[in-house]
């Protein structure tokens, strides 16, 4: 959420959610299709689209026709890395604190476990999620571990501290000016950033100790913000006074699009960190001759005012939202379609919020000259 809301804001406005929740719809099911219900299958998705199971060094993308939980369970959890997925021994695991700081630190894995536990319901998507993956690089899980905000204030960031770097033990080769080079995974965030008072440092992840393709044994948690801020098999915080040029800050996961920059049309680069405001429609299933219509949504934390749906050229028509939501996780929603006539029908959603930001079409959207961010509507299609 943007800094410049402050907590009692942010908590008066949370409420909105759960206030919205209530009005809007009763007890949330869970999407699985209930006794009676038929699938109606999407017409509108690739032959090509064939998600396959985890496999170690490939990425992972779920099916989110399948989603039939609030919490995404580890094997169906999208998996993204981008060099090795280390093995690390716990035993001699140490999570180092150095660089402008007042109290240097080494922790082991059990002096993390000792510390106070915080629990967070957080869901992320990656930079590159997109509508031929059916935006099936997501997932949402109930976090487990440490404050990164009360860990950055016991070791003492002293005032010429700029900018917090997380380095992971994935590590690979880069050709940086016909030069190959050694590197370790790594993102930064702004002091500012990193004292946000949700951010965590996870050791658990659905109440089980964190798995080796999601960071095990501890990886960094920036909710709000898309997968690539989440460092995973964590080592290494480094604070430095100089922003961190790293390949995967300052070269890669960089959006390039058109803006207006004080009247005159520029390309403009920026580093892929908060998510944007999106929702996506992913299952539709018969009863009767009524339909129900499930999606999620996700955003940077903002409180949401509503989701809609539109069927065809119809109006906008308010969706129920899951009233397990909370500020950073997914919003699961369902729509009551009524009426439906035999044939083909598109359906499409939007996500509305409290700042009155709604998520835009396709066509809306500054035009870009990469792949990462793609929060536009999806219309979908289905037969009838």
């Amino acid at each position: 959420m943007d800094n410049d809301i402050g907590r009692r804001e942010v908590l008066k406005k949370g409420l909105t959610l759960t206030g919205y929740a209530a009005l809007a719809g009763a007890q949330w099911p869970l999407p699985a299709l209930g006794k009676g219900e038929d699938l109606v299958p999407f017409t509108d998705v690739p032959d090509s689209f064939q998600p396959r199971p985890v496999q170690a060094g490939a990425v992972h993308i779920m099916d989110t026709r399948t989603i039939d939980d609030f919490y995404t369970p580890y094997g169906q959890h999208y998996i993204v890395q981008h060099y090795d997925q280390p093995t690390l021994d716990l035993s001699a695991y140490r999570l180092r604190i150095t660089g402008l700081v007042d109290n240097p630190m080494e922790l082991t894995l059990a002096d993390i476990q000792a510390r106070s536990r915080v629990d967070l319901d957080a869901g992320f998507e990656c930079g590159g999620n997109q509508k031929r993956l059916l935006y099936g690089l997501v997932g949402n899980a109930k976090w487990s571990g440490i404050s990164l905000a009360e860990l950055l204030g016991e070791v003492g960031v002293k005032p010429e501290g700029k900018e917090v770097v997380f380095f992971g033990a994935d590590e690979g080769t880069e050709k940086i000016r016909n030069k190959e080079v050694k590197q370790n995974f790594a993102r930064s965030l702004s002091i500012e950033d990193a004292l946000r008072e949700h951010n965590l440092l996870a050791y658990e992840m659905n109440g089980e100790a964190l798995p080796l393709y999601h960071g095990k044994p501890v990886r960094l948690v920036v909710p709000g913000w898309f997968g690539v801020a989440n460092v995973k098999w964590l080592t290494h915080i480094h604070v430095q006074k100089s922003r961190f040029m790293g390949k995967f800050m300052a070269r890669d996961y960089v959006t390039l699009r058109k803006h207006d920059v004080g009247g005159v049309e520029r390309w403009t680069e920026t580093s892929v960190t908060r998510m944007n405001l999106m929702s996506v429609i992913v299952r539709v299933a018969r009863s009767s001759n009524a339909h129900k219509v499930w999606g999620f949504a996700l955003n940077d934390g903002t409180p949401l005012k509503s989701i809609e749906v539109k069927v065809d050229d119809g109006p906008w028509q308010p969706a129920s939202i899951d009233s397990r939501s909370s500020q950073y996780s997914w919003k699961m929603f369902t729509f009551d379609w009524r009426n439906a006539q035999p044939g083909e029908h598109t359906l499409v959603s939007r996500a509305i919020d409290v700042n009155g930001n709604i998520q835009p079409t396709e066509a809306q959207i500054p035009e870009k000259a990469t792949y990462w961010e793609n929060p536009g509507q999806f219309p979908r299609t289905v037969m009838i």
